[in-house]
């Protein structure tokens, strides 16, 4: 939490408060810093591990934080929904919601990527789009955006 609070210019106590809370686009009670359903933090984490698994199965571990990263980079950027479920369910924003393989029980190894995406490891750098360039069509929009990084099978761009 502390590298997350550090990387995004939040206050480092390694605490989910408010400010922290808003960023992840976690929603608190006003009552107190714990998560307004009581499991919010642990659904959203449970759903982008859900994606992870759908998204990145059979990608390196490193891959598959970079896929829960992309996602947290758009939660946070002007450019798409402020909510973790709105970026997953934005009407075709990523093929594992539209086939339904969101709904797949994600594993132990994806249940830890997508907490350590939450707490602030990046290892994309930034990047808002991923795509496997082999599956995508050459003349597809994703190729006119700027490639970050490559790991694995996927290409991680902003």
């Amino acid at each position: 939490m502390r590298l997350f609070q550090k990387r995004n210019g939040l206050t480092v106590d390694g605490k989910v408060g408010p400010s922290t809370a808003a960023a992840l686009g976690v929603t608190l009670s006003s009552s107190s810093a714990a998560p307004a359903s009581g499991s919010s933090s642990s659904s959203n984490q449970y759903l982008l591990a859900r994606l992870i698994y759908a998204e990145a199965r059979g990608e390196s571990y490193k891959g598959k934080v970079a896929v829960g990263a992309v996602v947290l980079n758009r939660v946070r950027s002007s450019e798409f929904p402020n909510t973790l479920s709105g970026v997953i369910y934005q009407k075709n924003a990523f093929e594992s919601v539209t086939n339904g393989s969101i709904n797949n029980t994600p594993n132990d190894e994806c249940l830890r990527a997508a907490k350590e995406a939450m707490n602030g490891w990046d290892p994309t750098g930034g990047c808002l789009y991923f795509y496997n360039a082999a599956t995508v069509p050459s003349k597809s929009w994703i190729h006119t955006r700027t490639v970050k990084t490559v790991i694995g099978r996927h290409s991680f761009a902003v």
